[in-house]
């Protein structure tokens, strides 16, 4: 168990049992390791009660000098918020989720005279309508399907809607309005 300065039995037993975030820093205050839970107290309290870890633990937990929590509405919710908080803080100690990658979101790109529904990963940078993040692009996926049946909005590339003649085959099932030919 790690030398610290505040009373870890107090600080554990205080500690919720709903879903959050965790963040293990060091005497600098730089994160070493960002986790969620589902129960905070359990899964805080099992670093330093019962079972064995890795070496690579044990060596974390002896650099860390306290803990700090945030408690969230859902477990979905810590998902989210442990991704970001690793990806802005690039923890030493989590070796997943620190790539690049990250969640999908739908955008309406609203700078065109008919906007574009599609699936969105990346920065938000562009001056569109971003709707997400969500955990699941297969989720994700099937809304913005569902979208696009009730909503009839385009989602032809700007390329391929500016060199149209003809409506397109989603005009022709019934998913789209045909902008692209001028049909609204």
């Amino acid at each position: 168990m790690p030398e610290t300065d505040f009373d870890l039995a107090s600080f554990v037993a205080g500690l919720p049992a709903k879903p959050g975030v965790y963040r293990m820093l060091d005497a600098e205050g730089k994160v070493l390791y960002v986790g969620k839970a589902r129960q905070l107290r359990n899964r805080v309290q099992s670093y330093f009660h019962g079972r064995a870890h890795t070496s690579k633990t044990l060596v974390m937990l002896g650099l860390m000098s306290r803990i700090e929590v945030t408690v969230t509405a859902s477990a979905t919710e810590a998902l989210l918020l442990e991704a970001n908080l690793i990806k802005r803080h690039r923890p030493r100690y989590n070796v997943q989720l620190r790539d690049d990658k990250s969640f999908p979101y739908i955008q309406l790109a609203t700078a065109h005279e008919y906007p574009r529904i599609s699936f969105y990963r990346g920065p938000r940078s562009e001056p569109n309508r971003y709707f997400g993040p969500y955990p699941s692009s297969v989720a994700t996926r099937e809304t913005l399907l569902l979208l696009q049946k009730l909503f009839r909005v385009r989602q032809c590339e700007d390329t391929f809607f500016a060199n149209r003649s003809r409506p397109c085959l989603q005009y022709q099932i019934g998913r789209c309005r045909g902008p692209c030919v001028r049909l609204v």
